[in-house]
């Protein structure tokens, strides 16, 4: 869902040395959107940009999904990334539902133990840097066509500046980091300060929290990083989704965040994203020979399955929980919050 579903596997594999250490950290999940063909609406790259104005100050942020049945209830917030930066998040509306709470469930997600300490992971930085960079020492232009990597340098210039050493990675490494910096200097944030937030507020009223991530072991995250290493991916179309994302959603971007930071559900509903890179660059990286020997190529089920099971025995037991769950899944016709309906509960919208 960071945003935690699943979505990048590859923060997974870089945080594999990390994973039992102080650095650990889930990857964002998946989000559930329509995976329609990414289109361009013209041609200059440079001349899409148009700035958008992003909110900041005090925002209330968005209303609460209610899940019941009978008198049991669960209260969601629906987690969007990217954020506004400068965005100071009212979350006393929240603070109230969470003390009332006997749980708070967190959104679904999934993570490697590598079970290894923290000098350990030191040891095994290079490997990490050295799995980003493409296995056959071929570099961005040599991988993508003339088209794509003009589109990426106009874009490289303007988001990442003369640094060179971006150009030997990978196609899906190199889009993530141009991708990442083109969110910051559009004032906008990526980082799970929604999670982190909610989290607080939760400890500091004593309310049970509840994690049902998925942990995959690793046993050799070494020999994994060397295999990895030689693994070629089939990442052209991550890259060329992402190009495209940067070029013409930007925009939209900051006003889905604005949406949310607003409260305007229906706002968040018209500007649901529909067109994003981020099912490309799953099967990318979920697809390769390392992610399905441990286990990767049916994540996204196995996931969803751990929520729901959570989701249903907090809802059993408690009188009030209150859970985090991706926008996208609130409102897309087939995410979780419309199998939770399927199944019987009582969905209110905000």
């Amino acid at each position: 869902m960071t945003p935690r579903p699943l979505a990048m596997f590859a923060a997974c594999l870089f945080a594999l040395a990390f994973a039992s250490s102080s650095f650990a950290q889930s990857p964002p999940p998946a989000p559930a959107e329509d995976d329609a063909e990414l289109k361009t609406t013209v041609d200059d790259p440079s001349l899409q940009q148009l700035e958008a104005i992003v909110v900041g100050g005090r925002q209330p942020g968005p209303g609460l999904w209610k899940v019941s049945r009978g008198d049991h209830t669960m209260w969601i917030l629906g987690m969007l990334t990217p954020l506004p930066k400068r965005m100071d998040w009212d979350t006393t509306a929240v603070e109230r539902r969470v003390a009332e709470s006997q749980e708070l469930l967190l959104p679904p997600g999934m993570r490697m133990d590598a079970d290894v300490g923290f000098f350990k992971g030191l040891f095994l930085l290079p490997s990490m840097l050295k799995a980003r960079k493409n296995p056959d020492g071929k570099t961005l232009r040599e991988l993508v066509t003339a088209e794509q990597y003009a589109r990426w340098s106009v874009l490289k210039q303007r988001y990442i500046g003369g640094d060179d050493g971006v150009e030997e990675w990978r196609p899906l490494f190199a889009a993530l980091e141009l991708y990442g910096k083109a969110i910051s200097r559009s004032g906008l944030r990526q980082d799970g300060i929604v999670e982190e937030t909610v989290t607080k507020i939760a400890r500091r009223n004593d309310v049970k929290t509840t994690d049902p991530e998925l942990v995959i072991k690793i046993e050799n995250p070494k020999a994994l990083l060397k295999e990895f290493q030689r693994e070629t991916l089939d990442d052209t179309a991550c890259f060329e989704r992402t190009l495209t994302r940067i070029e013409v959603d930007l925009g939209v971007m900051a006003q889905r965040a604005n949406a949310w930071a607003q409260g305007n559900t229906e706002g968040l509903r018209d500007l649901q994203a529909r067109n994003t890179q981020w099912s490309a660059c799953n099967a990318a990286m979920t697809g390769n020979a390392v992610a399905r020997k441990i286990g990767m190529h049916d994540i996204e089920a196995r996931v969803r399955q751990r929520w729901f099971e959570a989701a249903e025995s907090a809802l059993s037991r408690n009188k009030t929980t209150f859970a985090l769950l991706p926008v996208s899944q609130l409102l897309a016709p087939d995410g979780y919050l419309s199998l939770l309906a399927a199944k019987g509960y009582m969905i209110e919208e905000p």
